[in-house]
């Protein structure tokens, strides 16, 4: 009996911090976007942010964007080949890379790679007091440091789910007529047929929320540490995970919202 009191315990104060840290994840975004329309505005750390995300991100999205599609296409094809409909393998690509490989893959990426840069940035200015200093030449840590890459992050990662749109039905087309032995202008034309504004779109307001979120997560792990080099270590790692697992979340509530009927 005690046991199960134990676990139902622990399980309820697990659910407490779980809470706990929304609101204060919650707040912490409000702060910061409540700066973005009230002066002054660090343009200079924006455009930098920007660059670096959106820049310095599309080697790895373009080619993770350009071999999925690739591998879409050839997986299609071994399974629609069982059923003679190899005709659906262009819109199949189309689909799965504009409504969901293309913003996750874009996001899981970034949130690899910015999201730990951003963790580990703030997490050092943290644990070296340079946050305090800021403070104390009357500059807002917050409005310097967090809401200019959270405004970066929701600007930068839908042009790179474009990039990664474009690349990835090009990994697709190039599979299925360099090795398939498709004729490039049926392929070319089923794909314009199966393409869909919606489609786009829906991956577009995607990207904005995951780059809002993968931003969000690397600034609050990151401004939150302590405990030296360590805990910026710590605080890297959880910036990563949290944000992947909100990503992951926030795409099935976004299709179930705009695909479930």
């Amino acid at each position: 009996m005690n046991g199960i009191l134990d676990f139902i315990a622990g399980l309820g104060r697990a659910v407490l911090d779980i809470v706990r840290m929304a609101g204060r994840v919650a707040l912490f975004a409000a702060v910061a976007l409540s700066h973005v329309v009230r002066p002054p505005f660090y343009w200079r750390t924006l455009w930098g942010t920007l660059v670096e995300i959106g820049y310095f991100s599309l080697p790895v999205v373009a080619l993770t964007a350009l071999f999925s599609g690739g591998v879409i296409a050839l997986q299609s094809y071994t399974g629609f080949a069982q059923y003679h409909a190899q005709n659906a393998i262009a819109g199949i690509v189309i689909l799965a890379v504009t409504r969901e490989l293309g913003p996750v893959l874009a996001g899981l990426m970034v949130a690899g790679r910015v999201g730990a840069a951003m963790s580990a940035e703030i997490g050092t200015m943290r644990v070296t007091d340079q946050i305090d200093a800021l403070s104390t030449l009357s500059t807002n840590p917050i409005k310097y440091l967090v809401t200019p890459r959270l405004v970066a992050g929701t600007l930068a990662l839908p042009f790179l789910v474009l990039v990664a749109d474009i690349l990835g039905v090009l990994g697709g087309f190039t599979v299925c007529v360099m090795k398939l032995d498709f004729s490039a202008s049926a392929y070319i034309t089923a794909t314009i047929a199966s393409l869909k504004v919606m489609d786009v779109t829906v991956g577009l307001v995607k990207a904005a929320i995951f780059g809002f979120l993968i931003a969000l997560m690397g600034c609050y792990h990151g401004y939150h540490s302590r405990g030296g080099a360590e805990g910026v270590g710590a605080a890297t790692t959880a910036a990563v995970v949290a944000a992947s697992i909100l990503l992951l979340t926030f795409d099935y509530l976004l299709t179930d919202v705009f695909f479930s009927q």
